[in-house]
């Protein structure tokens, strides 16, 4: 499941990968309201492969809205969700499905700092992503590395099962300790990761990590 806004410049290359992958059974894509000709783009892919289905938005609703919508959408028995830029590497999808395919898994992340590396991004971003971790280790008993990642891999059957209501970036935290209410079995993989820049199209703000905390606290203790 790929949510889209405004990726013109890397949504092409994007879903080459992806579909590259033997893996992949079928690709939803849902274009939250893009306005940068990035719709054109995608609607040349249905013709192209009939693995690739076009949800779309009306007006920009986020992340989490858009993958609400695209879940309803999903036929395969295990969704990745994967970012329609070029931080995430789709190779890595076959270790991270291993642990599902050998039932020792029924959610996986793909972590960026379960090898013990510091991705090559900016100081504040690491810091950052450290803060909510540790937070949400606190709060739901996990021991994870990396809660904002991308790369979440689920059973659909556990996705449906959570009763998403994030919008936008707060389906991070929300998806967490919601996954973590189920007592289902979930594993960290390491992956590769090529940061971009906000100059380069990155979304996510400093308020987003304060939402962000916020969700934490709100489903961990008011929901």
């Amino acid at each position: 499941m790929i949510p889209v806004f405004d990726e013109a410049a890397t949504v092409d290359e994007i879903l080459r990968r992806v579909l590259a992958q033997g893996c992949v059974q079928e690709v939803v894509i849902v274009d939250d309201a893009s306005t940068d000709g990035t719709s054109g783009m995608l609607a040349s892919w249905v013709a192209l492969d009939p693995r690739v289905r076009i949800v779309s938005h009306g007006f920009n609703r986020g992340k989490g809205a858009a993958i609400r919508s695209g879940l309803d959408s999903i036929s395969a028995p295990v969704v990745i969700i994967q970012d329609a830029d070029l931080e995430y590497d789709p190779m890595d999808y076959e270790r991270l499905l291993e642990p599902i395919r050998n039932e020792q898994a029924d959610v996986v992340y793909g972590s960026r700092f379960a090898d013990r590396k510091r991705p090559a991004t900016v100081w504040w971003h690491c810091l950052g992503i450290g803060l909510l971790t540790r937070v949400t280790n606190a709060l739901t008993g996990l021991t994870l590395t990396d809660e904002a990642t991308c790369y979440k891999v689920f059973r659909r059957d556990v996705m449906e099962r959570l009763n998403l209501e994030e919008d936008r970036f707060g389906f991070c935290p929300e998806v967490t300790v919601k996954v973590s209410r189920l007592g289902v079995r979930l594993r960290e993989i390491p992956i590769s990761y090529h940061p971009r820049t906000s100059r380069e199209g990155k979304k996510i703000r400093l308020r987003d990590g304060f939402r962000a905390l916020w969700c934490l606290v709100k489903y961990s203790w008011f929901k």
